[in-house]
């Protein structure tokens, strides 16, 4: 049999381009960076995902494993991807020296100790390896009192089930004494706005108690203003509570899906939104925004969301938007639209309603954008499964991808990001500092 012979690359996007070569680290970066893990997305199911992601994890340097699920939790915000990389690790000769230290930075919530747990056990139970237990009982010691009460829910395996598994020690007579509570069910009840309604009490009376009180973060006001307006809250109590809400680091997509659910107040949220975005340092020089509309991303980021990929996206274009010195706009699928210079929920519906979602025929688009226009940099955002091959850009190039599907075309002489955060604006001003 013949043996010295070129073996073609061949690897392909979902639409069909032939995909960027990649190795196994920047193969598992896009596939944790944007992945609600077992989620079903536009072409890919959440299983392969998963499957991929465990086998990939075997590939890559333990130090970088660590580092990315440290990563995901932090600055994207996710959740159940980096227990289930801590998991992949455990199962890893190499990799297993760095669990005890990776699970105890990534669980910041109780209920991700036994959402560990479980995970670890879906396949069937089977006794917790000496690293995990180390790292679930460090992460024991960071939760008060009022945190384990409030996560303190039944499941498949409970908190308690966890604390006999792993020995947690407490650091104090203190947290002594609420381990004991947790074991004896005798938490205190948390004085939440969730066991106030499940305990009862009248919907708007609570609703406007914490308004009048500003006891509700940011995210729980967006989270719940339908379930405001259902209870028929005062309007200028939720306008006030939105007045007054911490808005750093509250990315607009948040603020996007809120006004989907209550499009009555979606001046105010705006309002909100851009204020948000107000007084951050702009990238210089000009900047061309190339915004995926194809088929593709119309997928939801997750069943249980009313968020789209696009709409992650536009969320994206209206941050750059406001972060950009000079910048032009353009919508991509089957065609290149270029898009009004507006602000705000006034920029999404410009993106969305630009031209019909069909294919994603992102190489004629940045060869569309490079005769066009003369810029200094080009930011695409873009799930990346193009049916054309993409060109060069003709300043510096940047591909934002918001899907986790297992190839792309965002490499080369693109700077290649995964997932979507206000960071990724500040990591391109560092990489143009550099």
């Amino acid at each position: 049999m013949k043996t010295n012979i070129s073996i073609r690359y061949n690897e392909r996007t979902h639409e069909g381009a032939i995909a960027s070569r990649t190795n196994a680290e920047q193969q598992l970066r896009r596939s944790v960076l944007s992945c609600m893990l077992w989620e079903d997305s536009f072409y890919e199911d959440g299983v392969s995902v998963a499957d991929r992601i465990a086998s990939l994890v075997a590939e890559v340097e333990p130090v970088k494993v660590a580092a990315l699920a440290v990563e995901a939790r932090e600055k994207m915000k996710l959740r159940h991807v980096p227990l289930w990389i801590v998991r992949s690790m455990a199962r890893l000769p190499r990799h297993k020296a760095l669990v005890a230290d990776t699970l105890a930075t990534v669980i910041q919530r109780p209920d991700e100790l036994s959402e560990f747990v479980a995970l670890y056990w879906k396949d069937g139970k089977q006794p917790l390896s000496g690293q995990v237990k180390k790292g679930l009982a460090r992460a024991f010691q960071k939760f008060s009192v009022y945190s384990l009460a409030k996560y303190n829910q039944d499941g498949a395996v409970k908190l308690r089930d966890v604390l006999f598994l792993c020995h947690a020690k407490p650091k104090d007579e203190e947290q002594a004494a609420i381990f004991q509570q947790l074991v004896d069910g005798t938490l205190p009840t948390p004085d939440t706005w969730e066991v106030a309604l499940s305990g009862g009490a009248d919907k708007r009376e609570t609703w406007e108690k914490m308004l009048s009180e500003n006891t509700l973060g940011g995210l729980a006001l967006l989270r719940n203003l339908r379930n405001m307006a259902q209870a028929g809250v005062n309007e200028q109590l939720v306008f006030a509570g939105l007045d007054k809400m911490k808005v750093e680091r509250i990315l607009p997509f948040r603020f996007i899906s809120a006004a989907k659910v209550v499009p009555q107040w979606e001046s105010q949220i705006e309002v909100v939104m851009l204020k948000c975005l107000a007084g951050r340092p702009k990238l210089p020089g000009k900047t061309v925004l190339l915004i995926d509309v194809s088929g593709s991303m119309e997928a939801a980021i997750s069943a249980k969301s009313d968020l789209l990929r696009v709409d992650a996206a536009t969320g994206l274009a209206i941050l750059a938007r406001e972060l950009c010195e000079e910048v032009a706009i353009f919508s991509f699928s089957n065609s290149l639209i270029r898009i009004p210079a507006r602000h705000g929920f006034a920029l999404r519906d410009a993106i969305t309603t630009s031209q019909p979602h069909s294919g994603t025929h992102l190489g004629a688009a940045v060869k569309g954008v490079n005769a066009a226009e003369k810029y200094d940099r080009l930011i695409v955002i873009t799930d990346e499964q193009s049916a054309d091959s993409v060109p060069n850009p003709t300043g510096r190039g940047y591909v934002i991808n918001v899907a986790s599907y297992k190839n792309g075309v965002g490499y080369g002489a693109y700077t290649h990001i995964d997932g979507w955060s206000e960071a990724v604006f500040d990591f391109i001003g560092e990489v143009e500092v550099e």
